[in-house]
């Protein structure tokens, strides 16, 4: 099968993974009567199949192709329990991550030293407002306050429950539930995420109607597309920190972009002439 066939659009994510296992159960139980050894194969193979079809990530596909499985040790351990106890940590999941999120991004952690030398690479004061859009349970905010020790921190988590374990870690910050796209960015200096390749162009059309010009936008991993960074932090391999500055009009197609400053902005400066 073509993977580019299967209705990806249509079924943003954790869609994928519902559909594979509720497809596994399916045939699971539609072969068990007659013989519980190949419902058990079958429904195998039906989650493997469509975790290597489908287009995602490694660890997506991992719990996509591990989903069925685990559900089965937990609810066949006896014949007499019902696969639809299955729901019950599904329900569970969506209570901690809801849908919406999931489409922004998933929960990874921030390395705690990704932001190392942001204050020399953006020159920001003691005092500034910086925004972790999407904190998680608060470890890109631990590497903003080692980064910028002087500012004031700010998360905002679309999960009630993350939101409120990042406050339990992290009550030197200013953390709320809520929607990072729907909060207004206008009184920040700084905003950090860590999304995901197709949310950061979007990232960046709200930064530049909202924020200050001079404030930054900091993306671990992923790039804007189009716009050349102005300042790089490398601190862990295949995990650099992309600094854009508002309002600098620098594009991948030539144009000039401002410097960035402080001897903490690149092992290897990259300097943009």
């Amino acid at each position: 099968m073509n993977p580019a066939l299967l209705p990806r659009r249509h079924l943003p994510w954790p869609m994928p993974a519902l559909v594979s296992w509720a497809l596994a159960w399916a045939v699971f139980l539609l072969l068990r009567p007659s013989s519980p050894v190949m419902a058990w194969c079958a429904g195998l193979l039906v989650c493997a199949t469509l975790a290597g079809l489908w287009p995602m990530s490694k660890w997506r596909r991992t719990l996509t192709a591990g989903g069925f499985p685990l559900s089965l040790l937990l609810t066949d351990a006896t014949w007499a329990v019902s696969p639809a106890l299955w729901l019950a940590p599904l329900a569970l999941l969506w209570l901690i991550y809801p849908l919406q999120a999931w489409r922004d991004a998933p929960m990874f952690p921030t390395p705690h030293d990704a932001l190392n030398g942001l204050a020399g690479a953006t020159g920001l004061r003691d005092g500034a407002v910086v925004l972790d859009a999407g904190c998680g349970v608060g470890h890109g905010l631990q590497a903003l306050r080692l980064g910028l020790p002087g500012a004031h921190v700010h998360g905002i988590e679309r999960s009630l429950l993350l939101a409120w374990l990042a406050r339990l870690r992290c009550p030197w910050a200013a953390v709320r539930q809520g929607d990072m796209w729907r909060r207004s960015w206008r009184d920040c200096e700084l905003v950090y995420l860590f999304q995901r390749p197709e949310s950061m162009a979007r990232a960046l059309a709200k930064a530049e109607a909202e924020m200050a010009s001079g404030s930054w936008l900091a993306s671990l991993e992923f790039e804007v597309p189009g716009r050349r960074p102005d300042a790089t932090l490398r601190h862990h391999p295949g995990k650099p920190v992309w600094l854009y500055r508002v309002g600098a009009e620098n594009t991948t197609n030539g144009s000039s972009s401002p410097q960035s400053r402080g001897p903490n902005a690149d092992k290897s400066p990259e300097r943009r002439p």
